[in-house]
């Protein structure tokens, strides 16, 4: 599964050059409507849901920074959106700092997490570096089940508070809250634009289609792949901190591969090499476990992996790929057709 994924990350990142550099109106449209959806969404999603999207958007979008753009697939992600929700627990109960600040702390300390685990796993490649993060992640899994003084062990980590500079309605209202934390995911995402966008971003890409040529380039393949994995996981930790925040508590599950799978799951659904395709699969994999879990139903694993596989097999570049890359066609033959007439 793992060299099939880096394959198809291989075959999906090009059409993203097709994309029309000189209509920078339509790219600014584009993030207007996503702000505005994002302003937006708890007025029409319940807020609690409407966060766990934001946060989901985040984490996928981390995942992405390494398995579109640099080509590594990572099955253990979860350690660091785990182990960011129990240390910002653990600062905003025991220092009782605001939110913010706890969030930060915990993002800080899945980057200082990434670094031994990213020296371990970039020296291989395809399913080796997938198994040895996956590793690490069952690792703290163990660490958090068994220190339960520290991290409440099978009861996990609860009465995470909502301290946020004795603004009360914040710390008890979801939907205040919402507005309070969004920030930031979007500082997390722009984080996340400009490492892309950025000739950083550009020798990631290069890497991912030719480590060798890079290599012969002068570039130092390592020690990119570092930086670009402790920078995906102080992403993942900055939305495993809200998480967190959001819901009170943190459990095991945070930690467990599950979740590092269903994150992987939401990256490929939305489309793996693009921006938006996390938050879009983000909203289709939360928005569907919340009306199914609403509805009783307990087979929700058996209708997100059947879609998960229609998507796959239809819409081979996911949902927000496969739309772009027909907005491209449509707009490049009209631009034929226009030139043709004059």
């Amino acid at each position: 599964m793992s060299q099939q994924l880096t394959q198809k990350v291989e075959v999906d990142l090009p059409a993203q050059s097709v994309i029309p550099k000189a209509r920078p109106a339509l790219r600014w449209l584009m993030l207007a409507v996503g702000l505005v959806v994002v302003l937006a969404l708890p007025w029409f999603v319940y807020p609690p849901v409407a966060m766990d999207i934001a946060a989901w958007a985040l984490f996928a979008i981390s995942v992405d920074l390494l398995l579109g753009y640099t080509g590594l697939l990572s099955f253990g992600h979860a350690a660091f959106w785990g182990a960011s929700a129990y240390s910002t627990g653990l600062i905003a109960i025991k220092l009782g700092l605001p939110f913010p600040v706890a969030v930060v702390g915990g993002a800080v300390v899945a980057m200082l997490l990434a670094i031994p685990t990213g020296y371990l796993a970039v020296r291989r490649t395809g399913i080796y570096f997938a198994m040895v993060t996956l590793a690490f992640a069952q690792m703290l899994y163990f660490i958090a089940n068994k220190w339960g003084d520290v991290t409440g062990g099978e009861n996990g980590l609860q009465g995470i508070p909502k301290a946020f500079f004795g603004i009360e309605l914040v710390e008890t209202d979801a939907f205040y809250f919402y507005y309070a934390a969004i920030p930031i995911i979007l500082i997390g995402v722009l984080i996340a634009w400009r490492i892309v966008n950025s000739p950083f971003g550009r020798v990631l890409v290069a890497i991912r289609d030719n480590p060798a040529r890079a290599r012969a380039l002068g570039y130092d393949v390592e020690r990119y792949k570092i930086m670009v994995f402790v920078l995906s996981a102080g992403l993942a930790g900055l939305a495993g901190g809200v998480f967190s925040i959001s819901h009170g508590f943190a459990s095991l599950q945070e930690l467990v591969w599950t979740t590092s799978g269903k994150v992987v799951l939401v990256t490929v659904l939305g489309g793996i090499g693009t921006l938006w395709g996390g938050p879009i699969g983000a909203a289709v994999v939360v928005l569907l476990e919340d009306r199914l879990a609403s509805s009783g139903f307990n087979g929700i694993g058996i209708i997100t992996g059947t879609i998960f596989i229609v998507i796959v097999l239809a819409f081979r570049h996911g949902i927000w790929g496969t739309a772009r890359n027909g907005l491209t066609s449509w707009l490049n033959r009209r631009r034929v057709k226009t030139g043709q007439r004059l």
